[in-house]
C-alpha cells in the first residue's frame, strides 16, 4: 500500500509564506496526478491545486496568484508554495494522488494556521 507523507504545516502570520511537501512511500509507483486539498472547520474538503505528470496545473480561484504547485516525478513528491497567506487559508491540508486506475490516495493531513 502506497502512503503519502506530508510535512511543512504550521502557524504563520497573515501575509506570510509556507511550503508544504508530500512524498509517496515509494518512487516506483506512478501517479497520474498529485495535488492538495484542504478542509476548514465546518466546511467541506476543497481542491487547492493539482498537477499532472506532464506539468499541467489547476488551481482553485481563491489561491490563484498566491500558491504555486510543483512536482518531482522521479521522487514522487509534490509541493505547494503558499504566499500572501490569509486567515481564510487556515485549514487542514491533505495531499492527494490519483493513479492510472483512477484510485485515490490521501495523506494524513497537516494543519496550516494563519493568524496574528
Amino acid at each position: 500500500q502506497v502512503q503519502l507523507v506530508e510535512s511543512g504545516g504550521g502557524l504563520v502570520q497573515p501575509g506570510g509564506s509556507l511550503r508544504l511537501s508530500c512524498a509517496a512511500s515509494t518512487r516506483f509507483f506512478p501517479f497520474k496526478t498529485m495535488g492538495w486539498y484542504r478542509q476548514a472547520p465546518g466546511k467541506q474538503r476543497e481542491l487547492v491545486a493539482h498537477i499532472d505528470n506532464g506539468g499541467t496545473t489547476n488551481y482553485a480561484d481563491s489561491v490563484k496568484g498566491r500558491f504555486t504547485i510543483s512536482r518531482e516525478n522521479a521522487n514522487n513528491t509534490v509541493y505547494v508554495h503558499m504566499n500572501s497567506l490569509k486567515p481564510e487559508d487556515t485549514a487542514v491540508y491533505y495531499c492527494n494522488a490519483v493513479d492510472y486506475r483512477s484510485f485515490y490516495y490521501w495523506g494524513q493531513g497537516t494543519q496550516v494556521t494563519v493568524s496574528s
